[in-house]
């Protein structure tokens, strides 16, 4: 009995290539099908280019501990804060790309084509120049069509300080494209060797190394001045205390200088008792004066200090070849899959006895 079982459990090769021939043409006929249609799909697809930018951010000088955390980090642990300080360290920078407030400032960015026929900031770019499958614009018209019908009119929403959106109140069209920017825009860090990598996917490689670079240099900007804010504003209030005491010195100075002149002769112990008063206020106002001046310089040296340096290590480039899609490998894995697919449905039998 248990040979009779391993016996139809036995699966036999040349009965299966010789059913698989006689099959030929239906095979053929699913090969053709599958040809056509794969390269129907696929060859309209517009193609898309990518580029990368390799960065090593200053991390700072380590704490104690500092080390341990480092290592603890290899193994996707944390100990707990970073060991620079900071609150914005490279391990959150994929994270920081996720941020509505550091997408915003991208939106300004100018771009041009690669065959000049489009210059404009990267906001209209997305909006109105992206290419699109012949068969998804029909889709797409008719989805603006109703949203204009049911949804309210975009309304321009002011940003304070100059700035052209505001991340606090964006509009649904401005939101659609941030989704756009996140899904073009990506960030990966190396825990290993430091290396923060910036990759760019566009459909137009010049577009794709433009935007690249200036990702890197908006990147370098917001966490430049995420690390001198406080060292900026000290810098400021010297200057303006410098300033202040300075008026008041030169001021007191004159009322001295004038004073004085003006009594060289007089003998009168009021007049020489009034003369010393104003050069011990000139003196203080002086010290005064070079105790701000020696603040100053000290907070634009932490200013300096905190000013990060990065390392580019890979430039941004424009992209010859595109990235995808694989139109080859798409049609390929296509004809396999249809393969596969035929074989069952011509051995569906045989398979529930095999298995």
């Amino acid at each position: 009995m248990a040979d009779t079982n391993k016996e139809k459990n036995r699966i036999d090769i040349r009965k299966i290539w010789q059913t698989m021939w006689n099959k030929r043409l239906l095979f053929l006929k699913v090969w053709v099908v599958t040809f056509v249609l794969a390269c129907l799909w696929i060859l309209p697809q517009p193609r898309y280019y990518t580029t990368s930018v390799s960065i090593s951010p200053e991390t700072g000088e380590p704490k104690v501990g500092g080390g341990l955390a480092s290592l603890a980090t290899n193994f996707g642990m944390s100990l707990g804060g970073s060991s620079t300080g900071d609150a914005i360290y490279p391990q959150l920078y994929p994270e920081l790309f996720k941020s509505t407030n550091f997408l915003v400032g991208l939106l300004d960015v100018q771009v041009r084509t690669k065959d000049g026929s489009v210059e404009t900031d990267y906001y209209t770019y997305l909006k109105d120049y992206q290419k699109a499958t012949f068969w998804v614009i029909p889709f797409i018209k008719f989805k603006n069509w109703i949203s204009s019908l049911f949804a309210e009119p975009e309304t321009v929403i002011p940003a304070s300080g100059g700035k052209r959106f505001d991340p606090f109140r964006l509009s649904v069209r401005t939101t659609e494209i941030l989704e756009a920017v996140k899904g073009s825009v990506h960030c990966t860090y190396s825990r290993t060797t430091d290396v923060v990598t910036i990759t760019v996917t566009d459909q137009d490689p010049l577009v794709c190394g433009l935007l690249a670079d200036s990702v890197k240099e908006h990147l370098q900007v917001f966490i430049t001045d995420y690390r001198t804010k406080k060292a900026r504003t000290d810098c400021e209030y010297y200057s303006q205390l410098l300033q202040e005491a300075k008026d008041n010195y030169e001021k007191a100075r004159k009322d001295y200088a004038s004073y004085a002149d003006a009594n060289q002769n007089v003998m009168l112990e009021s007049v020489k008792s009034r003369i010393e008063n104003l050069n011990n206020e000139m003196q203080l106002k002086y010290n005064a004066y070079t105790g701000l001046n020696s603040q100053l310089q000290s907070a634009m040296s932490r200013l300096q200090e905190r000013t990060p340096a990065f390392t580019t290590l890979t430039n941004a480039t424009v992209p010859v070849k595109p990235a995808g899609p694989k139109r080859m490998i798409f049609v390929a894995a296509m004809l396999f899959l249809s393969t596969i697919g035929t074989f069952m449905f011509l051995f569906r039998k045989e398979l529930k006895e095999w298995f």
